[in-house]
């Protein structure tokens, strides 16, 4: 790595002396909003006449070096606004343009509107906020992954999880990944029935985005999307893409490597756009075992018809197979392996050659079709119409024989020898399989269209309305993956077809579907005069949900349907901003809403019978915000408190004929509040000191008494015990956080940067209801740090333009815990045997030691 770094430094340096030779001059500018003066973060600064293009930074500064001596002017654009031509005739070293204001544009102002109602504006939008434009994304990626790339924004917690490519997790304000709304240009992507995040179906996105948003607490979404920690909205490039394109080849530690292109015609003159993109990206990842193979695919084509009419078709997918981690190990297990750190006992050798039993392969490709209308200088509506399509799984060992006892020279932290199975299966009976790899599939459809509706009441006042309607089927069955030689599975999972010989891609074990429909809508009322600007809004969603078992009911029972489930559920929700000058400003805001449980709480025990005691989550929150900005200096602080009751949880207990009951605990609460930090310091033009700190304070709430478990008799079979969970922490994620980033522009060319990040506070995950024992606490994690580092370099090549970019992420190599889930343990005090949970018992991923990525991309 050091030899690597020594070459990038000396090729920096060798190109900026050749570089200095082009120039002709530079112009600097700042890109704001006319109306409200607020910075606009990824404007598009195009040299006219040709494709050389640079995006305002997150304050809305740019800087374009300029070697055409016969360069007349620029144009900038930014979705939604009127383009604007500033000229810099007769340029000659270093041009600032000052400040230079858009106004809104009524024809393209319903271009944005369905991100528009999920994206926030600054000293406008009550809420918190973070936003991330395509220019840090791509400085700062490397092998990062989507939630890794906020990990400096207060509130957020992401890691890699147990390192698997796309296997990423984020946490926000202590809540996990299922209760984050997450969107893509304002369509929601979370899974509709237990709403988690597989980052891996979107790795690629990270090539086409334009800015990343995440807004902490309510947001400011208008979709009926009750997200309990917070929204992260994406937004890609679309008829704002400049004309040109770009390659890009990249490589890294760990056999990373990256190859990608784009292209976009830009809008010409008769109203068309088009923009593509594509990516393969492979690795051996950070442990071994850890292979993936990736590609991305994105394209956008936009007509603007007329005045009053654009369409736009969007469509992306990122087709994967990747290795994985599944198993956490205790800090013993790894300091006893040879391998240390990196040790994965989820993988071995099937002729010749690395085969993990613990892989991930998917394939999600999304569409999206938008219509734009603007009805009169009044009236405008936006209409989405999307659909998507996943199909994939992922892979384990199945069988009769343990594979665990088939290892390399018979130790446990040897590859499993996957061949000696093969060769178990060939002396079986009638070639049935002893072992095999299956795959837990989880494919689905989902369609849907979201439609808003925005009119101008008044001059200060606006209405808007809008429709959220989606179907979705999940369809879940076990197949064969790999017979390893054998002729067939046998299963008797399948009450239709018993003693089924199963070959390869058979189903086995389950095949169920579970359908989704959600039928949403809103109403908000905006409005703003002078320094004001204050909402209102309430939505309400039916969800309704239904499960078919084609594996445990015969093809003839009633019962092989289940009857629709369905939950109301509504939220409302306001707030207020006050610029109480231009440099200052306070907001509020304060929302309640309830929301359906998920998928799993009402069909419980994989049965068909719903289950009558599952009720809706209620959730409560407000905030408090103070923001100052100024030429040099910007900041935030936010206080928040959001209480969230009758949390959705189930335990199972054993009754007999290995028959197993569950039951409802009902009145589990929590508590989330905290408060957050951020600032950005300029104090010259070629310096960025950006920092946050945010300090939670996440408990749950209360005990729960013990609860009876009946039969379907309503006879009583067992009792769970009474749990202890009141002032316990919430784990999963440090309650403090705190980062520090440096950015500095040793050139026009030259901008390298260090980070630094913070966590602390941070308790193990646990399940609540396993704290059976007074007193019990479980195992904190150590407190630790890391350092990340990136440079870029821009250059001209045989008149093409060129950026050199190299990251190094754990720049010092720390050795830190980034997720821990603890295990409880029993032992005799007194008479008395009590649960404990402490380091011995907690099972951990430790997170990437030092990777590296170095990338050259052209722009054409």
């Amino acid at each position: 790595m050091k030899k690597c770094l020594l070459f990038l430094i000396t090729l920096v340096i060798s190109f900026t002396t050749v570089v200095s030779a082009f120039a002709q001059g530079t112009v600097k500018g700042k890109i704001v909003d006319g109306t409200t003066k607020d910075p606009l973060p990824g404007a598009t600064v195009i040299l006219k006449g040709t494709s050389l293009a640079v995006p305002a930074g997150a304050d809305g500064t740019f800087t374009m070096k300029v070697d055409d001596p016969n360069a007349t002017a620029i144009l900038i654009n930014f979705v939604g606004f009127a383009q604007k031509e500033v000229s810099i005739a007769g340029l000659n070293g270093t041009k600032n343009l000052g400040t230079i204001t858009l106004q809104p544009s009524e024809a393209s102002l319903g271009e944005i509107l369905v991100t528009a109602n999920s994206y926030a504006i600054e000293r406008e939008t009550p809420v918190a906020m973070s936003t991330i434009t395509s220019e840090i994304i791509v400085e700062k990626a490397g092998q990062q992954e989507f939630p890794e790339l906020l990990k400096s924004t207060p509130g957020v917690y992401a890691t890699k999880a147990g390192g698997g490519y796309g296997d990423s997790r984020i946490n926000l304000r202590g809540f996990q990944s299922a209760n984050i709304a997450v969107m893509i240009n304002g369509v929601p992507v979370n899974d509709m029935e237990n709403g988690k995040v597989y980052w891996s179906n979107w790795a690629g996105l990270t090539d086409v985005t334009k800015a990343m948003q995440v807004q902490r607490g309510l947001g400011a979404s208008k979709v009926a999307v009750p997200s309990v920690g917070g929204t992260i909205n994406i937004i890609t490039r679309t008829t704002d893409a400049v004309k040109g394109g770009s390659i890009y080849q990249g490589i890294g530690s760990e056999g990373y490597s990256k190859t990608a292109f784009s292209y976009s015609t830009g809008l010409t003159e008769n109203g068309w756009a088009f923009a593509v993109s594509g990516s393969k990206t492979e690795g051996d990842g950070w442990a071994e075992g850890l292979q993936y193979e990736a590609y991305n695919y994105f394209f956008n084509v936009s007509k603007m018809i007329n005045d009053k009419h654009t369409l736009s078709l969007t469509g992306f997918g990122a087709p994967q197979y990747h290795a994985q981690r599944y198993d956490r190990l205790t800090i013993q297990e790894y300091r006893d392996a040879p391998q240390g750190l990196r040790y994965n006992p989820n993988w071995g050798v099937l002729n010749g050659e690395a085969k993990t039993i613990s892989g991930n392969f998917y394939h999600k490709p999304q569409f999206s079709l938008n219509h734009y209308w603007t009805i009169d200088d009044k009236s405008f509506l936006s209409t989405a119409a999307y659909a998507s399509v996943g199909t994939g799984g992922n892979e384990f060992d199945g069988g009769t024989e343990n594979f665990d006892n088939h290892r390399f020279g018979g130790n446990k932290y040897q590859p499993l020898n996957l061949d000696a199975i093969v060769e178990i299966n060939g002396n079986s009976e009638d070639g049935r399989a002893l072992g095999y790899l299956q795959s837990n599939r989880n494919d689905h459809k989902w369609y849907g269209v979201l439609s808003t509706y925005q009119r101008s009441m008044s001059e200060n006042f606006d209405l808007l309305a809008g429709v959220d309607l989606r179907y979705y089927k999940g369809i879940h069955f076990n197949s064969v993956r790999n017979l390893l030689g054998a002729q067939y599975v046998l299963d008797n999972s399948n009450v239709n077809a018993p003693n089924n010989k199963a070959g390869q891609g058979d189903k086995i074990g389950y095949y169920n579907e579970g359908i989704v429909l959600w039928e949403g809508g809103f109403l908000q009322g905006e409005y703003k005069a002078g320094p004001l600007a204050a909402f209102i809004s309430l939505a309400g969603s039916n969800t309704s949900y239904q499960r078919i078992d084609y594996f445990k009911y015969a093809d003839n029972d009633p019962m092989q349907k289940s009857p629709k489930v369905n939950f109301f559920g509504f939220q409302t929700k306001g707030g207020a901003n006050y610029n109480l000058t231009e440099n200052h400003n306070v907001f509020a805001n304060i929302g309640y809403f309830e929301k359906a449980p998920f998928f799993n709480s009402v069909f419980l025990r994989n049965e068909n019978i719903p289950n009558e005691e599952a009720v809706r989550e209620k959730i409560l929150s407000y905030e408090l915000g103070y923001g100052y900005v100024s030429e040099k200096l910007s900041g935030n602080v936010n206080l928040y408190r959001t209480t969230w009751k009758d949390r959705s949880f189930t335990k199972s207990v054993p009754g007999q004929d290995n028959e197993r009951y569950f039951v409802n605990l009902l009145g589990v609460d929590a508590l989330h509040q905290g408060i957050e930090i951020d600032f950005n310091y300029r104090p010259i033009k070629t310096v960025s000191l950006k920092g946050m700190i945010s300090i939670g304070d996440w408990t749950w709430m209360n005990d729960l008494g013990e609860t009876i478990v009946y039969d379907e008799n309503q006879k009583q079979v067992d009792k769970v015990s009474a749990v202890y969970m009141s002032d316990k922490k919430v784990g999963d994620s440090p309650q403090t956080t705190a980062a520090l980033g440096l950015d500095v522009n040793v050139t026009s060319e030259l901008k390298i940067g260090v980070d630094y990040n913070y966590y602390a506070n941070f308790n193990a995950d646990f399940n609540p209801t396993d704290l059976t024992t007074p007193g019990i606490s479980t195992w904190e994690v150590p407190n630790y740090s890391v350092f990340d580092a990136n440079a870029s370099f821009k250059f001209k090549f045989a008149g093409l333009n060129g950026t050199l970019y190299a990251t190094v992420n754990n720049l010092f190599n720390t050795e830190y815990i980034s997720d821990a889930f603890a295990r409880f343990g029993t032992r005799k005090v007194g008479e008395e045997t009590v649960k404990y949970s402490d380091v011995t018992n907690t099972q951990v991923y430790f997170g990437n030691g030092t990777t590296w990525t170095t990338g050259l991309k052209i722009n054409f």
